[in-house]
Order: structure tokens, then C-alpha cells, then sequence
């Protein structure tokens, strides 16, 4: 299959401009009705008031990969810090690519933009989560660079938890 990262055009999220909220609202309701996303739609309130939620945050940075003018490929990142380092990181969040446009390249070229973006502010890393049973997306994070992690192996590896409210 053509690698469509050359044909995807890149640009980081513009939560002011209309046509990158609709692409932010149509890449991650696709994302969240998958199984890596629950498999559940998001509900019509919740993306109607992410933009300006996401904007109201001042941490958020986000990348949208376009095919001509067809919304191909999402990453949402936050800033954090980094206590241990001193210095900002960024979280990336979700990360999606359309089903059309899967395998071409562009899941790539989002994490390299995020990477850009995330040393041009400073940063001192990339985190992130996966579900232990996509292996695919593992496996894609690791060709990029990204490993679990320990800070002293007799602890073991970093683990994700959540507590809803």
C-alpha cells in the first residue's frame, strides 16, 4: 500500500478554526466508537463543548493529518512536568487514524509532529498509554522510540490506573 505520509498534510490543532473543530469532533468519535476507545459514540454534548474545553485548558496541543481535505489522522497531547526532571513533557492522549487511511503512514508522522512540537516547548519527553492487547498501536510506539518503563527494576514497570468520579 503507498505511504501517504507525503500526500497527508500536517498541521497542529487550531481550536479557533471551525474546520479543525469539526475534524477534532468527526477523528475522535470515530476513535472512541472502536474498540480501542470503548466502543461507544461520544455523546452529542461532549463534543459539542470540547473545543472550547480543550481551549480552556491551556495544556492542550493537538496535530490533525489531512488527505486532501478529508480529516485522515488526530493526536491530542497535554503538557505536564516532568517533577523528577524539572521540565515540561507531553502526554499524547489519543492518538487516531482514520480506517481509510491506516497503514500509510500517517499515525507516523503525528508522533513525529508531536515529538517537534513537544521539543520546541521545551520538553523533556513523550508519555503515553496503550491497551496491553492492541499490538498494533504497541508495536507502532515502539518503532518510534517508546518503551515501558521502571525506575528501579526491583519496583517493576510503570502501570495506568484510573479512578472515574
Amino acid at each position: 500500500m503507498p505511504d501517504m505520509h507525503d500526500a497527508a498534510r500536517l498541521v497542529e490543532v487550531d481550536l479557533d478554526n471551525l474546520l479543525h473543530q469539526s475534524a477534532l469532533r468527526v477523528l475522535l468519535d470515530e476513535y472512541a466508537r472502536g474498540p480501542e476507545g470503548g466502543s461507544q459514540a461520544l455523546a452529542a454534548e461532549v463534543l459539542a463543548r470540547l473545543p472550547e474545553v480543550l481551549q480552556a485548558s491551556r495544556c492542550y496541543a493537538g496535530w490533525l493529518a489531512f488527505v486532501d481535505d478529508t480529516p485522515a489522522g488526530l493526536l491530542n497531547g497535554f503538557l505536564g512536568v516532568s517533577t523528577f526532571r524539572g521540565q515540561p513533557l507531553l502526554n499524547i492522549h489519543d492518538i487516531v487514524v482514520s480506517a481509510p487511511f491506516r497503514r500509510r503512514g500517517i499515525g507516523r508522522a503525528l508522533l513525529a509532529a508531536a515529538e517537534a512540537g513537544a521539543r520546541a516547548r521545551g520538553c523533556c519527553k513523550l508519555t503515553l498509554e496503550v491497551l496491553e492487547g492492541n499490538r498494533g498501536a504497541i508495536a507502532a510506539y515502539r518503532e518510534a522510540g517508546f518503551a515501558p518503563y521502571a525506575l528501579d527494576p526491583a519496583m517493576g514497570r510503570a502501570m495506568f490506573f484510573e479512578k472515574k468520579f
